[in-house]
């Protein structure tokens, strides 16, 4: 009886094994980052790391290796459960770096915090489109990479970023603010609608589009106005292969 548990115990390690390795996002990098621990108001709130936290977790639970993921807070000492790393620019790269040279099949950016005009905050500095895009330049390089940037005016990301192997979801138009950065909110409504979309979609680009329309019925339910409009950019190079790059949700 106990050899044949542990012949049944082997197998599901290894079918499970097996199915984790097989999923199109196995060999991806990711870095999910909260830019900023302030409300609107500039009181605190915890809404940028709780979207942090459970953007990371959902995308393990999509396919992605939990050891190819690296989280970062603006303070990471609360945080001893998911030990994030100090939200800074260099720290950032260098995780961009690390992450691209051990998994090289495609590589998936998160940034969810307070925007401006000129780009998204991150600590005490903003992190610039054309910044942005350099990082990814040099370390994602041509590979198959998906930018997700949740801050108000985050539309202006698009035009910088816009290369043909990348897909960009932002959560408002260059010129509009996005909503729910409130002391009370458990997360920005742009990543309340990101995670509750994805379980129900496909892939990143049915994630897209979905999460667009729950902005958009999220802000009429709350008579927010005027309306954020997510912005959403996918290359010529990467938009027949998304389909390819489908979620394997696991409970």
């Amino acid at each position: 009886m106990r050899r044949l548990l542990a012949l049944l115990a082997a197998f599901w390690l290894g079918t499970a094994s097996a199915a984790q390795a097989a999923s199109p996002f196995a060999d991806w990098s990711a870095v999910v980052v909260a830019g900023d621990w302030h409300a609107s108001d500039g009181g605190p709130t915890e809404g940028f790391d709780n979207a942090r936290r459970d953007v990371t977790l959902a995308l393990g639970r999509a396919g992605f290796q939990p050891a190819n993921i690296r989280q970062f807070s603006v303070r990471p000492e609360r945080y001893k459960d998911t030990r994030p790393e100090k939200a800074e620019l260099r720290g950032i790269y260098r995780a961009l770096v690390d992450g691209a040279g051990r998994a090289q099949g495609g590589c998936l950016f998160y940034l969810t915090s307070h925007g401006l005009p000129q780009g998204a905050q991150v600590d005490q500095g903003i992190l610039r489109p054309g910044a942005l895009a350099n990082m990814l330049d040099q370390t994602c390089g041509k590979r198959p990479t998906v930018v997700v940037i949740s801050a108000c005016f985050s539309g202006v990301f698009v035009p910088a970023l816009a290369a043909t192997n990348r897909m960009v979801l932002t959560a408002a138009r260059p010129d509009r603010t996005s909503f729910g950065c409130g002391q009370d909110n458990k997360y920005p409504y742009f990543d309340d609608c990101f995670l509750s979309s994805m379980p129900g979609s496909r892939d990143f680009g049915v994630l897209a589009g979905a999460v667009r329309e729950c902005v958009r019925a999220r802000e009429i339910a709350e008579k927010m106005t005027p309306p954020s409009e997510p912005q959403i950019w996918v290359g010529p190079q990467l938009r027949p292969m998304l389909p390819l790059f489908a979620f394997e949700w696991t409970d």
